[in-house]
């Protein structure tokens, strides 16, 4: 008999996620070429602050880096690159919906041309054609001649050039600690750059004014041709305005031309959990259509494929998917990522298909890091610890509001060290209790022994904190520990910021249940005998009982301690 994953036809080959990743990393380095290039410009502004022969050292450095013929097809490539991969995305883009920090760097970089013509041909393309090497004080003289223009300029590169920057840096766990660096450099280096400007310009200016011959002397060192010159670059300037515009009014055509003829083709069907369904052109991809039709859908990194916070379960659909692509998976594995896991922003289905985003849509960096397996959904042989103050209410009602929450914070500060220590995991506090899984990265027997050493850390731990409470409290502390292990479903359950690992299973219920019998049997844990057998305790002096244990079938052998410390582990394991 052949089974339905035999008869169901292969997936379809991946598309053109190979090439969109080659683009990315393309425009990501030839930025961080053009960004090395404009800091560089502007810190040899800023050394105006001290004078302008400063300026005009630091400028025989930067020019035989990026004057030198290397050098200008580095930075000319890049720009081309950068500019050319950047419009092409507009172009391929199957909508211009985005969030407002993307939208911000488009907006930005189309603006960049139009700004940059002037400059850039007045400094580059007169070296390179006429060999003209102005010195500093001309610069200067040149630049205040349009102070507004070039501050603009200014404003507006580096503003698009830190944007990138920080959305590429942002998924990275080191960044968050260099945040208030970055922002410093970025608000410090313009800023340097502006005040040096402005100081060597006022030198620069009671130069010109104190000497009339100043200005055609500067002309003269610079080895400026003559009137002619202006006319060139002029002439080059409308050429090249002339050329954008071109470019912005092709780009407008074309997507209307595409609005319109994507209306009238084949629709693809993507359902989302709600029953929501969006229709969308073939090839469009899930994070495209979920912007496309207003629906919150997490992506740290704009949708380039770098954070993996876009990414859905991907349902039985009308047909296979597209594979992923070499970029894509390394994304996945890099995550640990389960089959029919994808990436929302690489993943275009060209058939119907039901998906489910398994990140919240308010997902930071922190969701883009590297994920264990039970993170995503995956059952697991553990140990679940609950734990319950005992007779807390009628302690609390003797209490005002703030001594209630201190004791509470206390009480929760020393049990969750205790926990962690031994290597788990508080899954919640609840009212006055905790629940708390071992062994969601080992095995059972070890998840068992971390277990059995946090239930004696417990209680050792609750002495001292009622030692150190002793007059604040009528009456110490009690503490009703259960134990229990079992096969059960862990994963990240909840609904925005209420999102946390936490387990669901029949082992659950009786971990909870055994808390509560530490009540009936007046003791301070109720633990039962498949922990202390997975752990290799010796309980050997006590005996078992057998409980009944509600939902449950058959009665459950069980361990009752009136002190945790009592449990005994052998040495070295």
């Amino acid at each position: 008999m052949i089974s339905p994953a035999a008869q169901r036809p292969p997936a379809e080959p991946p598309r053109a996620g190979g090439n969109r990743a080659l683009q990315q990393r393309l425009r990501l380095w030839s930025g961080l070429v053009l960004f090395a290039y404009v800091t560089t410009h502007l810190a040899n502004h800023a050394l105006g602050v001290v004078s302008v022969d400063a300026m005009e050292a630091g400028r025989t450095v930067f020019a035989a880096v990026w004057r030198s013929w290397p050098g200008i097809f580095l930075l000319a490539g890049s720009f081309a690159v950068h500019a050319t991969l950047a419009v092409a995305k507009l172009f391929r883009a199957r909508h211009l919906r985005m969030p407002l920090w993307e939208a911000a760097q488009q907006v930005l970089g189309l603006t960049i041309p139009f700004l940059l013509a002037v400059h850039a041909i007045a400094t580059l393309g007169l070296h390179l054609k006429f060999g003209v090497d102005p010195t500093y004080p001309f610069l200067l003289w040149e630049i205040w001649q349009a102070p507004v223009q070039q501050t603009v300029l200014l404003a507006v590169v580096w503003v698009h050039g830190c944007i990138g920057i920080h959305f590429w840096l942002r998924i990275r766990p080191w960044y968050r600690h260099c945040i208030p660096f970055a922002y410093a450099a970025a608000l410090l280096i313009p800023v340097c750059a502006f005040l040096g400007t402005a100081v060597g310009g006022r030198d620069t200016l009671v130069l010109a004014g104190a000497d009339p011959d100043w200005v055609s002397a500067m002309i003269r060192d610079a080895n400026i041709p003559g009137p002619e010159t202006a006319e060139w670059v002029y002439a080059l300037e409308g050429t090249v305005l002339d050329a954008a515009w071109i470019v912005v009014g092709l780009l407008v055509v074309w997507r209307g031309a595409r609005t319109f003829l994507a209306a009238r083709r084949r629709r693809v069907r993507i359902t989302y959990p709600d029953g929501q369904a969006v229709g969308v052109s073939p090839g469009t991809t899930v994070l495209e259509a979920s912007r496309q039709a207003g629906i919150p859908h997490a992506s740290v990194c704009g949708g380039r494929g770098r954070c993996s916070t876009c990414r859905v379960r991907v349902h039985d659909g009308a047909g296979p998917v597209p594979e992923p692509s070499e970029h894509e998976r390394a994304v996945l594995d890099r995550i640990g990522a389960p089959e029919g896991v994808r990436l929302a922003c690489q993943l275009a289905p060209r058939r119907d298909v039901t998906i489910t985003p398994l990140l919240p849509a308010s997902a930071g960096p922190a969701d883009a890091r590297l994920r264990h397996a039970h993170q995503h959904g995956a059952e697991r042989d553990i140990a679940i610890l609950f734990a319950d103050l005992r007779a807390f209410t009628r302690l609390s009602e003797r209490k005002l509001p703030f001594d209630v929450v201190f004791l509470l914070n206390q009480y929760f500060r020393a049990m969750g060290r205790s926990v962690e220590a031994e290597g788990g995991h508080v899954d919640k506090f609840i009212g006055d209790g905790i629940m708390a899984l071992f062994g969601l990265n080992d095995t059972p027997e070890a998840g068992c022994r971390h277990a059995l050493r946090a239930v004696r850390s417990m209680a050792a731990t609750l002495d001292d904190l009622n030692s150190a409470l002793r007059n604040d409290l009528p009456e110490p502390l009690r503490i009703g520990i259960g134990l229990h292990a079992g096969p059960v479903i862990v994963g990240e359950m909840g609904y925005r910021t209420a999102t946390s690992i936490t387990a669901i299973g029949d082992a659950v219920n009786v971990a909870s249940r055994l808390e509560t019998m530490t009540k009936g049997f007046s003791c301070q844990a109720v633990i039962s005998q498949r922990v202390v057998r997975l752990a290799g305790a010796d309980l050997s002096a006590r005996a078992s009982r057998l409980v009944e244990v509600r939902g449950r079938e058959k009665p459950l052998s069980v361990y009752t301690l009136g002190d945790g410390r009592e449990i005994a582990l052998p040495t070295g394991r």
